[in-house]
């Protein structure tokens, strides 16, 4: 299992220093992954887009991988996607995933005037992520679709890594459909719904069986998983991902978010406290 941090956009880390400190931070320490959310404004928080800032970590870092968890594709044009998406795994040397979802509702689609059908939004991703892929390739791309049109667009340079870049995308269990999306892809993060520790585990494996039996290639898939373990146990901390690798994870992400410690997204925050998470190193 590999060892992730997550973190948002926005508050103590809207500012793109900060977040580039936090990642060189990560990367010496021994964390595997650097992945930042995908929000674009209605918090009450100072905010940072996620693009500019991993073009900046990726200059910053050299080997930790990095990407969005995730980018609500919907609200986005898929040209303009797949412009950012290749331009940061050239800037890292081939390190980035392309984490994706349908998006939520308010403030970033009802506030922004954009689609709030939950239905229309997942047709929209599946139809977006066709297009990027096409344009990532580097030939000529026509596409006549519902949502998106293409005619005779070519994208070039092209991604570092082949066949292409990975993409993950995000799902809540036990909705069927975003987990048959992910099945298509290279991963999938699921957000359980649970009552206790034993529900989790136990629907975690559940919907990580549902993906796998709607799977048509072998080729390796990623189970991505968000949870707190502590710094300062490192057993105790071995014993929680050790659980969830038995289950099928194979990325643990740590948010570095106020909520780790029970408090609020009003700034400012005790960034001392979460950069601390970050030194003591990824748990197991």
């Amino acid at each position: 299992m590999k060892a992730g941090l997550y973190l948002p956009n926005f508050g103590s880390w809207g500012d793109p220093r900060a977040m580039v400190s936090l990642a060189t931070d990560a990367e010496a320490s021994g964390w595997d992954g650097f992945f930042i959310w995908d929000h674009i404004g209605g918090f009450k928080n100072t905010m940072v887009d996620p693009w500019v800032a991993l073009g900046a970590v990726a200059q910053a870092t050299t080997t930790i991988t990095i990407g969005t968890t995730v980018t609500p594709v919907p609200r986005r044009r898929p040209q303009k996607l797949a412009r950012e998406t290749t331009t940061v795994d050239r800037l890292s040397g081939g390190r980035f995933v392309f984490g994706v979802g349908s998006g939520e509702g308010a403030p970033e689609f009802d506030n922004m005037g954009e689609n709030t059908v939950h239905r229309e939004r997942g047709a929209m991703l599946d139809e977006a992520l066709d297009v990027i892929t096409q344009l990532w390739t580097g030939e000529r791309v026509n596409h006549s679709g519902t949502h998106y049109q293409v005619e005779g667009a070519r994208f070039v340079p092209t991604p570092v890594q082949t066949p292409r870049i990975p993409i993950w995308v995000g799902g809540i269990w036990p909705n069927k459909k975003p987990m048959r999306r992910a099945a298509r892809w290279d991963g999938v993060m699921p957000l359980v719904e649970y009552t206790d520790d034993e529900t989790e585990l136990k629907d975690l494996r559940a919907c990580v069986d549902y993906i796998l039996s709607h799977r048509e290639t072998d080729d390796p898939f990623d189970v991505v998983y968000s949870g707190v373990t502590p710094g300062d146990n490192p057993t105790r901390a071995a014993e929680i991902v050790g659980s969830f690798a038995d289950a099928g994870v194979t990325w643990w992400l740590e948010p570095i978010a106020p909520y780790r410690y029970d408090e609020s997204f009003t700034e400012p925050w005790n960034t001392e406290k979460l950069r601390g998470r970050v030194l003591q190193g990824p748990p197991g």
